[in-house]
């Protein structure tokens, strides 16, 4: 079977494949095709495979990354994550709620409105 990819835009060969899904997983991918978000629940699945895949090959690009640094220089210390971590979190962009730059004192009460 062969079907146009127009992510890719080139003819790519398409086998057919039974999966036990969820159902709830189902559901989504048609209500998905309802809204018009897909063109099909096949395509919403193949979408979905596809996104894992690119996913995994990160996964194994960063963990490659991570044995070469520490072939080079050695392992990476847990006190060396820790600060990574903190600095992370220092950069971080906040985009929902606030960041509390200090705990409230408990005698500081916000006015009601």
């Amino acid at each position: 079977m062969y079907d146009f990819d127009y992510h890719s835009s080139t003819m790519k060969r398409k086998e057919r494949l039974t999966v036990t899904v969820d159902a709830e997983l189902v559901r989504a991918g048609n209500r998905a095709v309802r809204a018009g978000r897909t063109e099909s629940l096949s395509r919403w699945v193949n979408d979905a495979l596809a996104e894992r895949e690119a996913k995994e090959r990160r996964l194994q690009a960063m963990a490659d990354a991570v044995a070469a640094y520490e072939a080079e220089f050695g392992t990476i210390a847990p006190e060396e994550l820790a600060a990574q971590q903190r600095a992370d979190e220092k950069r971080a962009l906040v985009v929902r709620g606030r960041r509390r730059t200090r705990p409230r004192s408990r005698g500081h009460r916000r006015k009601a409105a």
